[in-house]
């Protein structure tokens, strides 16, 4: 029976190989991919293009891809730009599996670039070839030895499994996975993906991600162009204890400009990608050196969950930095047990503060069995899921001495820990290296590195069951409509609104404001003014007859004045909500790439100046959605502050979830926002005082 492989797994573990563009000459793309293959014992057949040479270092040359074998796995293609849609064209008549393409020349370059790129991708897709690239250093498979790219690299043994380094630039997949391999950590994939013409980022995680020899996933990415895919993979690694770290660049607008300039990528809007890839399960970093370092503890303790870290030191100033810096970083640090207190007394001189983080005092230079009896103690403990021992090192001896006294505790751990002996560039014995590399015990030479990097596991987040992503057109055509429709809109929803109707003359609006009784609101309606009190379009508190006609009057004046010629629908006559404790702004919209996505914040000052707001996708339960509530920085106003009652955020959380179902459930409504959201105290409920709904138009 013949065996059927896809065509990325020939691509990623190829049986044979061919090099177009195979060169002599040192130093060349051509002989760098050739030179590998050698240095690594590649076993299967591999294969050289040339029109110059019939022989390169023993080989024979064919001299077009015309004259190869039907059916290889995998071809390198060193050809430039302008050779590359007829090499391909010419891989797909013989049945190849795969293609690299290092040539740069496309996306990169703008339109045409992108035509371009789209002909090669088109041609590859119809003969289900995985391609990779252009515009990428290629791969390596270090577990099958499999080097296809033009850096010169050395093979590498991988014990158990290794991390897969996925990067869409060629220079960050290096970066991160020499990193990597400095530290002693095991990496099985190091993958390129360049401009993503056919194959991504994502689906290379798919591919990757039961692959027993992959024990975690490093992404460096400047679009995830599929997140449904990318997604689905990462809930799949969460759910196989596969952690995936990622870093994507694209926070500020330039950033996103030279993302566009580097590998043709069009990045999306960076905080709801953000949230919906924090909720499948994904660690985020925002540095190099929180990658690295994030990667290292995910990597070594896959299925480590820090809600509570323990911090060790023999520094009083050490301690003193670690409770200011996790204050700063949002890394707990609770609180020793009453069991954890007692056992620390029974070691540690009368002297001593029993605190987290612990400060041993100086004793530990001349009892160094403190450090692992104090380590063990606080493992112990059962609101510590994590310790840091972050320590002066001293000369070699003491280093040795210290380290004598962790090695069991640490090596023998159930829970994630970390050493730090500080002093920066300050060589470390080399027989503490030797021994803590073997151990696998992350080592850091500065707390701040450690405590970001288990703050960012402290962040990891998953969600069950949240909807998959739909992609929209980005393109649609919408409308915004004026707050009456809006509220109409809400209102068949399901949602409570104001009473009032639209008048469209005084006594329309006297008529109104009698029937509603009480004092109402006049608010100017039309789909082109979206801030009513910019153009003097809102009364508020108005009684009786006199007061609505001269109120209309004032407003039709000032509308005329501020929007010329603006069709106007009328004047909403709406009856005036009680007096709020505070205001808040909720808003769902639709990503045209990750779907539904909603938005909660403190209104005024809080939102427009201190952008103290939470984004979390659509379809989260109501406990997560109070949860992310709670993380607004100000929150506190919601709960009694300075004597105020407590506001009803059972409300909030009701109306944030409803308005992201709305959208889950009618794609023709693009995005709601309510500004403000009344919110008073608890049980009274929230009140919808304005509404801006944007519907995409049938035409």
């Amino acid at each position: 029976m013949t065996e059927t492989r896809s065509s990325i797994d020939r691509l990623l573990n190829p049986r044979s190989i061919a090099i177009v563009g195979a060169s002599p000459e040192p130093f060349t793309l051509g002989n760098n991919v050739l030179s590998n293959f050698s240095t690594f014992a590649y076993d299967g057949p591999v294969h050289l293009v040339s029109r110059k040479h019939t022989e390169i270092e023993g080989r024979s040359c064919v001299g077009r891809i015309a004259d190869l074998p039907a059916g290889i796995d995998l071809v390198a293609l060193v050809v430039p730009a302008g050779a590359v849609k007829q090499a391909v064209a010419d891989c797909a008549a013989r049945g190849v599996g795969g293609i690299v393409v290092f040539a740069s020349g496309f996306a990169e370059l703008g339109e045409e670039g992108i035509r371009a790129q789209a002909e090669i991708a088109e041609i590859a897709r119809a003969a289900d070839i995985a391609l990779l690239g252009p515009n990428c250093l290629g791969f390596a498979n270090f577990m099958a030895g499999v080097p296809l790219t033009f850096e010169r690299l050395s093979p590498t043994v991988v014990p158990g499994t290794g991390v897969a380094v996925i990067a869409q630039s060629g220079a960050m997949n290096g970066n991160i996975r020499e990193a990597l391999r400095s530290r002693s950590v095991p990496v099985a994939y190091a993958i390129s993906t360049g401009n993503e013409a056919v194959t991504a980022a994502e689906d290379v995680m798919t591919a990757l991600v039961e692959d027993p020899a992959v024990g975690s996933f490093a992404v460096f990415v400047e679009q995830i162009r599929d997140p449904a895919v990318f997604l689905q993979a990462a809930r799949r690694a969460y759910a196989l204890d596969k952690p995936v770290v990622l870093m994507h660049p694209g926070r500020s607008a330039r950033s996103r400009e030279a993302a566009q300039s580097h590998t043709g990528a069009m990045a999306g809007d960076h905080a709801v990608m953000e949230a919906f890839v924090r909720a499948a399960g994904v660690t985020l970093a925002e540095s190099f050196d929180e990658l690295f370092d994030t990667v290292i503890l995910r990597h070594r303790y896959p299925q480590a969950r820090v809600r509570g870290l323990g911090i060790m030191t023999n520094s009083g100033a050490v301690r003193g930095f670690c409770l200011d810096f996790g204050e700063t970083i949002g890394l707990p640090l609770p609180a020793i047990a009453p069991s954890t207190d007692q056992a620390l007394r029974e070691v540690l001189p009368d002297f001593a503060v029993i605190d987290n983080p612990l400060d041993i005092t100086a004793m530990g230079m001349s009892k160094p069995a403190l450090f692992g009896d104090t380590s063990a103690a606080m493992l112990a403990d059962p609101g510590i899921d994590a310790l840091l021992v972050a320590a002066m090192g001293g000369a070699p001896p003491q280093v040795m001495a210290k380290w004598q006294s962790l090695k069991p505790v640490l090596t023998a751990a159930d829970k994630p820990v970390a050493l730090v002996f500080l002093g920066d560039e300050l060589p470390m014995p080399a027989e503490f290296l030797e021994e803590i590399r073997t151990a696998g015990v992350p080592f850091f030479r500065s707390p701040e590195r450690a405590m970001r990097a288990l703050a960012n596991i402290a962040k990891l987040d998953f969600v069950e069951d949240l909807p998959t992503p739909v992609r929209s057109d980005p393109s649609a055509q919408t409308q915004m409509l004026p707050e009456y429709r809006g509220k109409a809109v809400l209102a068949e929803a399901g949602f409570a609104v104001p009473r009032g109707r639209l008048a469209t003359s005084a006594d329309e609006a006297v008529a109104a404001a009698n029937e509603i009784e009480g004092t109402v609101a006049l608010k100017v309606q039309a789909a082109a003014i979206s801030h009513k009190s910019d153009v003097g379009g809102v009364k508020l508190g108005l009684g009786g007859t006199t007061a609505v006609r001269s109120a209309w009057t004032e407003i039709e004046v000032a509308v005329a004045d501020a929007a010329p010629g603006a069709p106007i629908d009328g004047l909403l006559v709406e009856e005036m909500a009680p007096k709020f404790a505070l205001e808040m702004v909720v808003s769902a919209r639709r990503d045209p790439s990750w779907g539904v996505v909603v938005i909660a914040g403190l209104g005024g000052i809080f939102t427009e100046v201190m952008r103290d707001i939470r984004m979390f996708p659509a379809g989260l339960p109501k406990e997560r959605i109070k949860a992310e509530i709670d993380h607004l920085r100000g929150a506190a106003l919601l709960s009694g502050y300075r004597g105020g009652p407590s506001l009803d955020v059972d409300a909030v959380a009701d109306t944030l979830d409803r308005l992201g179902r709305l959208l889950l459930d009618d794609p023709s409504i693009m995005e709601v926002e309510i500004n403000p959201l009344a919110l008073y105290p608890a049980g009274e409920g929230v009140r919808i005082l304005d509404v801006l709904v944007t519907l995409k138009t049938t035409e």
